[in-house]
């Protein structure tokens, strides 16, 4: 009984001790240190054209460069249709080539020499007829009708000695000029045909769009990939970024472009990054996240970014404490 007094002495000194502690803890400034998630943005490698997978160059975990190659298709369709337009397109450059010259030489000279021998016969006509004339002046000489036909003959050979030289002059000059236009744009229709078929075959060959690491590869050698389907999946480094949920209070003494420091588990450095996107719109406490603890129910999205060589140290979904600076 003699101890009663001491501990009833101890015990409120204890909780002096207590609710000092505690008045304490409420003058200590929050902290601006939260728990987050590493995220990564995927770079999904499709064809926009279907097809049996013929070749898969790269493995998953692989790291490619751009430009690189990744998988191809079946292009047996696209090949025979490249290779028709090619031969469509030497055809109709030929035929245009052709319209703009003249005759050939040999089929010139046939012209040339029907020229010729018409010139010979209208000479020949031209004699006859002068004679005749100069006969019908002689009274008894000859008689008119030899006179007219003499005129006709000559006049047949006139008209046929010009039709030839139309005809000559036709054929050194090619094709009128409406039926070039029409054969240069049938040229330029077969090209774009060409162009189209050159497209769908590069389609069956797909290379890294950029630089990257392997996440999976979707289909396996002689699966059928239909038209947009994605055959594999990169993750570069510039799309790995640091996610986490910044509380209402703390929200406002962040900026887009301030420094964040990032620890990782068994990695003994910090991680420097830079903030690249805050929510402008609060959400409430999603169900599950890394965080440590939680004075209020609206937060923040936050999102860092990192330089390359310190994204490469990155995982999706690996669990990370951020601290911002001031």
């Amino acid at each position: 009984m003699i101890f009663k007094p001491w501990l009833h002495l101890l015990s409120h000194g204890f909780v002096g001790i207590a609710v000092a502690a505690l008045f304490a803890g409420c003058d200590k400034p929050p902290s601006r240190s939260v728990q987050g998630y590493v995220e990564g943005e995927f770079v999904y490698v499709s064809s926009p054209l279907s097809g049996a997978v013929q070749t898969l160059s790269v493995q998953r975990g692989a790291q490619v460069r751009a430009g690189e190659p990744l998988f191809t298709l079946d292009n047996t369709p696209e090949k025979a249709a490249h290779d028709q337009a090619v031969e469509e397109l030497a055809q109709a450059r030929a035929n245009l080539e052709d319209a703009k010259k003249g005759r050939r030489p040999s089929e010139i000279a046939s012209i040339e020499a029907q020229l010729n021998e018409a010139k010979a016969a209208l000479a020949v006509a031209q004699q006859d007829f002068d004679r005749q004339e100069k006969l019908s002046h002689v009274p008894g000489g000859n008689a008119q009708q030899d006179l007219d036909h003499a005129r006709s003959a000559r006049d047949q050979n006139v008209q046929r000695a010009a039709q030839l030289q139309s005809d000559l002059q036709t054929a050194r000059l090619g094709s009128r000029e409406d039926q070039i236009a029409s054969a240069e744009a049938g040229v330029r229709s077969l090209q774009a045909v060409l162009a189209k078929a050159d497209w769908d075959l590069a389609q069956k060959s797909q290379t890294a769009p950029q630089d990257g690491v392997v996440f999976d590869t979707l289909y396996r050698l002689g699966e059928w990939v239909g038209s947009g389907h994605p055959v594999v999946s990169l993750l570069p480094p510039e799309n790995v970024k640091v996610r986490a949920f910044v509380s209402e209070a703390s929200v406002g003494g962040i900026h887009t472009g301030g420094a964040v420091r990032v620890t990782v588990d068994g990695v003994p450095t910090l991680l420097n990054g830079k903030i690249s996107f805050i929510s402008p719109q609060a959400e409430y406490t999603p169900p599950v996240i890394y965080s440590q603890e939680s004075r209020g129910k609206l937060v923040f999205m936050v999102e860092a970014v990192f330089d390359r060589a310190t994204a490469v140290r990155l995982h999706p979904g690996q669990p990370v404490d951020l601290e911002f600076e001031p």
